[in-house]
């Protein structure tokens, strides 16, 4: 038992190596399929991003005008993400947008330069997602930043359990394999882990259980919609996924989540 505990915590310290800039301890007898394994720790690090820029946001609050706490602990999280999501956002655009044939668009896609959908979409998102954020109460957004990193890493990680790996070389090929049904269950079980904790946050608008199934229906369908359509889009396009569209389906996902939410609190 406690053998498969170490090799668990080593599977969530890979994941949190390949994802963040978060100094981990070097594994000399590495693996590149070890990383397969954890797959269901991908929403735990959206969690843990999620924390960080929480922690950024009520740190700057104190200092300085709600604006400038978000746009703050966005920098943060993309800081220690090394911009690993916004990167494949970016490919994404400039991909689809530019390419004609499945061949032409993974080339664009691993160009390293950024053309004009990628800088387009690069804006469009980050400024979407400052909007939405600094609309919100300042005291729901360090639960909302949490339960948005992870839920949204999930999407990946369903896209993965969807669809075939579809590039022959890059960041994301030990990835690349069929992930399976109790890692999906972990990861689903992750990444639900902080929403029990917004009830403290959002008690006083959640007075009944109809409250709670409206909340979550702003914020679910409106990130379900955007699954549907990328995963559809890039199965169209691609015949599967690359590690670019895992990360534009972290980013789209996350800011329907936020949009959800934003939606949901104008209604109140």
């Amino acid at each position: 038992m406690l053998n498969g505990l170490r090799n668990e915590w080593r599977h969530f310290l890979l994941a949190l190596g390949f994802f963040t800039r978060i100094p981990i301890p070097a594994f000399a007898d590495f693996h590149a399929d070890d990383l397969n394994h954890s797959i269901k720790y991908f929403p735990l690090v959206g969690v843990v991003v999620g924390m960080v820029g929480a922690g950024a946001f009520l740190l700057a609050s104190n200092i300085f005008p709600v604006s400038i706490a978000v746009l703050l602990s966005m920098a943060t999280t993309i800081y220690i993400t090394g911009a690993f999501h916004e990167d494949g956002l970016a490919d994404s655009a400039d991909g689809l947008g530019g390419g004609w044939g499945r061949e032409q668009i993974l080339t664009i896609m691993q160009d390293s330069r950024l053309g004009t959908y990628g800088a387009v979409a690069l804006f469009l998102m980050l400024f979407a997602k400052f909007q939405a954020l600094n609309a919100l109460p300042a005291y729901f957004l360090p639960f909302i930043l949490v339960i948005g990193h992870a839920l949204s890493r999930l999407s990946a990680v369903y896209v993965m359990a969807n669809l075939s790996y579809v590039k022959a070389s890059g960041k994301a090929k030990p990835l690349a394999t069929n992930v399976r049904m109790t890692d999906l269950i972990t990861a689903s079980l992750l990444a639900i882990l902080p929403i029990p904790f917004i009830y403290w946050n959002f008690s006083p608008f959640l007075l009944n259980e109809m409250d709670w199934f409206w909340l979550g229906l702003y914020c679910l369908v409106p990130m379900s919609l955007v699954w549907i359509w990328w995963r559809s889009k890039i199965k169209h396009c691609l015949g599967g996924y690359t590690g670019d569209c895992l990360g534009a389906m972290q980013q789209m996902t996350e800011l329907a989540f936020y949009f959800g939410l934003l939606a949901w609190y104008q209604q109140l």
